[in-house]
């Protein structure tokens, strides 16, 4: 598929589900209307499942006749039923600006894809959202479609030449209500250049209220989220981060190793509420890469949830080909396979995040 052949079929995954699960039932009612064909013609030769495990079972969208005894036609069952409780569902907007650092010093762990996606999740809902990309890389940029090369302006300029965000701030081209403030290279060098800098933890937050006050002025919309997407450590970029916002979002991936490193993520946290910004909560947990078939994941799920009973969120992100394989295409998977379980499992934590 080509970029542009991409772009003509991007559509807002909460408008998405009801088309995707269409697409899904119709096959699934062709196969049936063949087996009701060849059970007309002889009954007796068809050996039907029984469903004396499940008596109460209620009508499903795909079928009274569908056999969902096999693990790929019960994992069907499973995310149709959970598309339809997402299908026009209304999230709420907070009475205030949330502002969430997405951060964990462990490379890999998938904070920039859980950045772009829950992002995306939320403005397809009508919600307006910022993300702020402080990773040096750049990957939030890719993803949402907006430019990010060495001679546009970006972040760097803000923290470091007193920009404002309204001059480096660009629209995501695929989804309305969606914004993001790209990283360049240039912030490969600016943990140096801040060093020497005055209140050098606080400029990303007072860049964050001017450009408040800013929309606010101009009469535009309030912003409903802002998302920091961090860099892999915990330099003076991750300490504006933390700075800046209100709640911590941290992924942790489902192997051992992801939480080795949660411990010290921690006690930097604890550190910046006690001397730069006491309003600092862990708020959300997301554990992401999930493999079920694994005894691995499910004990790290398990230790998780154990530690932070109230922050883990319920929706879990498994490892998928179409989550990697966005953004190649300048998407993210809401509008690169908003069909997919990935897109699915994504929606959901925005929504569960969205009403907490």
């Amino acid at each position: 598929m080509t970029s542009s052949e991409a772009a003509s079929q991007r559509i807002p995954p909460f408008m998405s589900l009801g088309s995707a699960r269409s697409d899904i039932t119709g096959g699934m009612a062709t196969g049936l209307r063949s087996s009701n064909q060849l059970n007309s013609v002889d009954k007796k030769k068809v050996v039907r499942v029984s469903r004396e495990t499940s008596p109460q079972r209620g009508p499903s969208s795909l079928g009274d006749d569908f056999d969902d005894s096999s693990p790929i036609a019960s994992q069907l069952v499973s995310e149709t039923k959970r598309r339809e409780r997402l299908l026009g569902r209304a999230l709420p907007r907070p009475q205030r600006t949330r502002i969430l650092t997405v951060a964990n010093q462990k490379g890999g762990v998938g904070k920039t894809t859980t950045t772009v996606n829950i992002a995306a999740a939320l403005a397809s809902a009508g919600l307006h959202v910022l993300v702020i990309d402080i990773d040096p890389q750049g990957n939030a940029s890719t993803a949402l479609g907006v430019p990010h090369h060495a001679d546009i302006d970006s972040i760097y300029d803000v923290l470091i030449n007193d920009f404002t965000l309204a001059d480096v701030v660009a629209a995501c081209p695929d989804i309305d209500n969606l914004y993001c403030a790209p990283a360049t290279i240039h912030l490969a060098g600016a943990e140096i250049e801040l060093v020497s800098l005055v209140a050098r933890e606080q400029r990303l937050r007072r860049a964050i209220d001017e450009y408040v006050k800013f929309r606010d002025e101009n009469g535009e919309q309030r912003l409903d989220f802002v998302f920091i997407d961090c860099p892999p450590s915990l330099g003076l970029l991750t300490v504006n981060a933390f700075c800046a916002a209100n709640e911590v979002m941290i992924p942790i991936q489902c192997e051992y190793y992801a939480l080795e490193g949660l411990s010290q993520l921690l006690k930097n946290i604890e550190m910046i509420q006690k001397h730069l910004n006491s309003d600092l909560v862990v708020s959300t947990i997301l554990l992401t890469m999930y493999d079920g078939r694994t005894n691995l994941a499910a004990h790290v799920a398990a230790d998780v949830r154990e530690h932070f009973p109230n922050q883990v969120l319920k929706a879990l992100i498994p490892r998928s080909v179409r989550i990697s394989e966005a953004p190649s295409y300048q998407q993210t998977v809401m509008t690169y396979d908003p069909s997919s379980t990935g897109a699915l499992s994504y929606l959901e934590a925005a929504a569960e995040i969205a009403e907490r």
